[in-house]
């Protein structure tokens, strides 16, 4: 996994072993993620091999800054079983899931500027809680999420075979929630407030060529997708998820449960002329599994009824990939 050093450089992390690839110069002396991902798979190829090679300073304790500059920010909504327990939870009476969410993959723009590197402090936001009231979350929750990294750009839109030739790689998500801001606001345009305040990644991107044995064929999708959405349905990844709160194990599950593929949304994102920069981040929305205790978030294991309390810490993993860990701050 490649990462990016506090104080300037790359760095390379292979278990619990970190090397300092600074000096090594080019693109490893670079403060960020950018420069490598933009050249393209062949320089993802040789820098993997270089990093794996190199003999250089190991970092005990490593402080790490946010390994990419984040250019945009899209996430999806691409698990059915979130969808559904969350249709099922707030439109008891109707189908959970709404018309379109089998025909492409669901989606919503936010905010890059506030995307931040895991060990991130929560600052517990505020905002309209229903008509006429404005203060402070009291349902903040976490959603466990898979996140893949654009390295090259495109001006025209991305087939799913092209997938592999743009994206750098993948890395692990929290999309902090305020479900009570949420609630109120999101009708009709989506999320946006309840969100903004706060995503946090891993600190470390697994290149692609380092998941390939974890590629599965992915569920089946019915009714089949159009054309430009058919493909890419063996890049579901197998990989191992858990959510711990104050060192509690609380959810199991796996990303290759996800409905819509990672191919999928580059290209359903990219359809309609939408150019893609290097940077761009874009995450699959909450995981959640067909089992109790697979859940990707805390709406869903627990009800509706239990949510970040001042002090709880939450750390996300994945298989192969960084964690992302958070602590609730309390109110100044």
């Amino acid at each position: 996994m490649f990462g990016a050093l506090e104080r300037g450089g790359l760095a390379w992390r292979d278990g619990d072993e970190v090397v300092d690839l600074s000096g090594m110069g080019d693109v490893f002396a670079q403060p960020t993620l950018n420069a490598l991902m933009a050249a393209g798979p062949e320089a993802w190829r040789d820098a993997i091999a270089a990093a794996r090679s190199h003999d250089g300073p190991r970092v005990t304790e490593p402080r790490m800054r946010l390994p990419f500059d984040v250019a945009d920010y899209v996430d999806f909504y691409a698990s059915k079983e979130h969808a559904s327990n969350l249709g099922r939870m707030f439109r008891p009476d109707q189908e959970p899931l709404l018309p379109n969410w089998r025909h492409l993959p669901v989606g919503y723009h936010g905010r890059a500027g506030t995307v931040a590197v895991s060990g991130t402090d929560v600052v517990r936001p505020r905002g309209q809680l229903r008509a006429g009231e404005y203060g402070t979350s009291q349902r903040l929750d976490v959603e466990l999420e898979l996140g893949f990294v654009v390295g090259v750009p495109s001006a025209r839109p991305v087939t799913t075979d092209e997938f592999a030739d743009h994206v750098f790689g993948v890395v692990l998500v929290n999309d902090w929630s305020a479900r009570d801001i949420q609630a109120f606001e999101y009708v009709p345009l989506g999320p946006f407030l309840g969100k903004s305040f706060l995503t946090s990644i891993s600190a470390w991107v697994t290149p692609l060529e380092l998941l390939e044995d974890r590629r599965v064929e992915a569920p089946e999708q019915d009714p089949p997708p159009l054309p430009h959405l058919a493909g890419g349905r063996d890049w579901a990844l197998d990989l191992g998820l858990s959510i711990e709160l104050n060192g509690e194990t609380i959810s199991r599950g796996n990303a290759r449960t996800l409905y819509w593929t990672m191919p999928q949304m580059l290209a359903h994102a990219t359809s309609n002329g939408a150019t893609v920069r290097t940077g761009d981040l874009m995450a699959t929305g909450t995981i959640s599994g067909p089992e109790p205790g697979t859940e990707g978030s805390l709406i869903e294991l627990y009800g509706n009824t239990r949510f970040l309390a001042d002090r709880d810490e939450v750390v996300l993993r994945a298989d192969r990939l960084g964690e992302v860990r958070g602590r609730v701050l309390e109110p100044r």
